[in-house]
């Protein structure tokens, strides 16, 4: 695959690391989640986070919307750390496609209700890694049917728990 076919979104970025599943029900249009209250408070949580910055809402190769830029930094504004990993995920996703552009940030991740920022660097490591992702992203798109649901942790905080577990023992 060349690395033109291997471009995905950053929230897709993030499904991989929380749930396949989630991600390929989004992927086909299957979403729960402009309903789903928990959306909506992280969209007014980002809409009223660092309004003064001036590099907010940022959408770099029709492809990513990055949160904040400053200076030698790019930053993802996060309602909880529940998720960190993901979190991690796509802002890393967000330097490497800037380092595939000759552009090289270091990265935050604001986590406004906790008084929280973490930051992050892109290694040579995660440049190995995230093809990886993108090239499993696309294999789980290709799929005829959506990937067999796991019960996570969170799974019954997601706007996908109805549809997954509905009449379901959980």
């Amino acid at each position: 695959m060349q690395w033109d076919d291997l471009k995905v979104t950053g929230l897709q970025v993030q499904y991989l690391k929380v749930c396949e599943r989630k991600l390929w029900l989004h992927a086909h249009q299957i979403g729960f989640e402009d309903e789903y209250d928990k959306v909506q408070q992280g969209k007014v949580l980002h809409e009223t986070s660092y309004q003064r910055k001036k590099s907010k809402e940022v959408l770099i190769d029709n492809l990513i919307q990055i949160d904040l830029m400053d200076g030698d930094y790019v930053g993802e504004v996060k309602s909880s750390s529940k998720m960190k990993e993901a979190d991690q995920a796509q802002l890393l996703y967000y330097l490497f496609i800037l380092d595939q552009m000759g552009i090289q940030r270091k990265g935050k991740i604001h986590y406004p209700k906790e008084k929280r920022v973490d930051e992050l660097e892109l290694t040579e490591q995660d440049k190995q890694e995230i093809p990886k992702w993108l090239a499993q992203i696309q294999k789980i798109i290709l799929l005829e049917k959506p990937p067999i649901k796991k019960k996570l942790k969170y799974c019954t905080k997601c706007a996908y728990y109805s549809f997954c577990w509905v009449g379901e023992e959980g």
